[in-house]
C-alpha cells in the first residue's frame, strides 16, 4: 500500500505543479514578452531489483522541468523586423522635421516679394514709397532666412539630446541584459525562475534591436552575448561585462556612435535600429542645410554685387544691403534708409532702374525661388518614399510578431482544455491515495 500511496502523492505533486504552469499561463494572457510554460513529466522507474523480477509496475511521476515554448528563428525575425522598421520610422521623423522647417518660415514666399517689390520699383525708382516696401520686404526676407537657420540649430539640439538618450538607453539595457546572464548563472534550468529570466532576456534584446541591429549568441544556460551589427561588430554585452554606447557630434557636424567595454572603444555604424535612423536624419539635415544655406549666400552676395555696382536715390555709390554671417543663413538688413537701395546702374540717373532690371535677370538665371523649391520637393520625395517603405516594413512587422505569438504565445482555449485535463488527473490521483488508504484501513481491521 506504500507504494501506491507514494505513486498518487507523486503524481498529486505532479499535477499541482502543471496546474500552476497552467494557471500562470491563463494569468498571463495579455502580459507582453511572456511565453507560454509548460510541464515536462517522466515515469519513475522501478527500483532496478525489482525491475529485474518484474514485481513493480512503476514508482508514479516526476516532474523534470518547466518548459518555455520558444521559437529561436521567429524571435530573430522579431528583432530584424523591429531594427527595420525602427530605422525607417526614425528617419520619417527627422524628415518630416527638415519638412517643417524648410516651409515654417515661408522663405521662399518672403524672397518672391522681395524680387517682386523690387520689379515693380523698377518701373518708378525715385518713388519713396515703393523703396520703402522693398526695404520692408527685404528685412521679411532676411528675418526668414535667419528663422530657418534658427529653426536648424533648434534640430540639430533636438537629435543630440536623442541620440545621446538612444545611447544612454542601449547602454542601460546592455546592463540590464547582464543582471539577467548573472541570475540565470545562479538559476536551476527548467525552473519557473529560469523561465522567467529568459522572457525578461528577450524582451531586452528586442528593445536593443529598436536602437541598433544587433547579433546575439546563447551558451548552455541562456546567457546573452550580444554584438552591435553583424557576429564581427563590437560585443556590447557579455556574460558577465557590459560595455558603454557614447554619441559625439563632430566639428563639421557629422555625428557617430562609439562603444567601450573593457577599455577599449570602438566605432560602430549601426544598419538598424533608431540610431541607424538618426544616422540617416543627420545626413539628410546636414545637406539640406547646406544646400539652403548656399541660396542664402549666393542671393546676399548678388544683391550685394549689385548694390556695389550702381548707385542710389542720392547718386552715391550703393553699398551692401545684406549682412551673413559665415557658413550659415543667418542674414541682416544693414540698410536702413529706402534711397539707400541702388536701383540705378552706373552714372545714368536717379530715374535709371538698370540695376533692379539686372537683379531680376539674375532672378532668372540663378533660381533662388527654384532652388528652395527643389530642396523642398527632393525632401518630400524622400519622405514620401520612406513612409511607403515604413508601411510595408510594419506590416512584416506583424507578420512577424504573429508568428512568434502563435509559437509562444497563450492562447485561453487551449489553455482551458489543458486545464481541464491536468484537473481530471489531478483528481484521479488524489483517488489513488484515497484507495491506498481505504484498502489499508480494511487491512488494518482485518481480524
Amino acid at each position: 500500500m506504500s507504494d501506491l500511496l507514494s505513486i498518487g502523492a507523486s503524481g498529486v505533486r505532479a499535477y499541482q505543479t502543471a496546474l500552476t504552469a497552467v494557471g500562470e499561463n491563463i494569468a498571463n494572457v495579455g502580459t507582453d514578452g511572456y511565453s507560454r510554460r509548460s510541464v515536462t513529466m517522466q515515469e519513475i522507474s522501478p527500483a532496478a531489483g525489482l525491475a529485474a523480477n518484474k514485481v513493480s509496475a512503476g514508482s508514479g511521476v516526476m516532474v523534470l522541468g518547466i518548459a518555455r515554448a520558444t521559437d529561436v528563428y521567429a524571435s530573430a525575425a522579431v528583432r530584424s523586423a523591429t531594427a527595420d522598421l525602427s530605422r525607417t520610422t526614425t528617419g520619417v521623423t527627422w524628415l518630416n522635421r527638415i519638412e517643417g522647417t524648410m516651409t515654417g518660415d515661408q522663405v521662399q514666399t518672403r524672397l518672391t516679394a522681395f524680387f517682386t517689390a523690387a520689379r515693380t520699383l523698377s518701373a518708378e525708382p525715385t518713388s519713396t514709397a515703393l523703396r520703402a516696401t522693398m526695404l520692408e520686404t527685404a528685412r521679411s526676407t532676411a528675418t526668414a532666412f535667419s528663422a530657418t537657420d534658427s529653426a536648424f540649430d533648434q534640430i540639430n539640439a533636438d537629435f543630440d539630446g536623442q541620440a545621446r538618450q538612444a545611447a544612454h538607453d542601449l547602454s542601460s539595457l546592455a546592463t540590464s541584459l547582464v543582471r539577467v546572464n548573472e541570475g540565470l548563472g545562479r538559476t536551476q534550468p527548467g525552473t519557473a525562475a529560469a523561465a522567467q529570466l529568459t522572457d525578461q532576456r528577450d524582451q531586452i534584446l528586442t528593445k536593443m534591436s529598436a536602437l541598433s541591429d544587433i547579433t546575439s549568441t546563447t551558451d548552455e544556460l541562456g546567457r546573452a552575448t550580444v554584438r552591435l551589427g553583424d557576429r564581427a561588430g563590437p560585443i556590447l554585452a557579455a556574460t558577465d561585462s557590459t560595455g558603454s554606447v557614447t554619441y559625439q557630434r563632430g566639428a563639421d557636424g557629422g555625428v557617430s556612435f562609439h562603444v567601450a567595454l573593457q577599455g577599449q572603444i570602438s566605432d560602430f555604424v549601426p544598419s538598424g535600429g533608431a540610431m541607424a535612423g538618426m544616422l540617416d536624419g543627420a545626413e539628410r539635415i546636414n545637406a539640406t542645410r547646406g544646400a539652403f544655406n548656399q541660396v542664402a549666400k549666393n542671393f546676399v552676395e548678388t544683391v550685394n554685387g549689385l548694390q556695389a555696382g550702381g548707385q542710389d536715390l542720392t547718386g552715391a555709390t550703393g553699398t551692401a544691403m545684406f549682412g551673413l554671417t559665415a557658413g550659415t543663413a543667418q542674414m541682416s538688413l544693414l540698410l536702413t534708409d529706402g534711397s539707400k537701395i541702388a536701383a540705378a546702374k552706373g552714372n545714368q540717373g536717379s530715374r535709371n532702374a538698370d540695376n533692379l532690371a539686372a537683379l531680376e535677370s539674375v532672378r532668372g538665371s540663378v533660381g533662388f525661388e527654384g532652388k528652395l523649391t527643389q530642396i523642398v520637393t527632393d525632401n518630400a520625395t524622400t519622405l514620401k518614399q520612406r513612409q511607403t517603405v515604413a508601411d510595408a516594413q510594419s506590416a512584416i512587422s506583424d507578420g512577424a510578431k504573429a508568428t512568434l505569438s502563435a509559437a509562444s504565445g497563450v492562447t485561453l482555449d487551449s489553455e482551458a482544455v489543458t486545464l481541464m485535463r491536468f484537473q481530471q488527473a489531478y483528481s484521479a490521483t488524489s483517488r489513488v491515495i484515497q484507495a491506498a488508504r481505504e484498502t489499508f484501513q480494511s487491512i488494518l481491521e482485518l481480524r
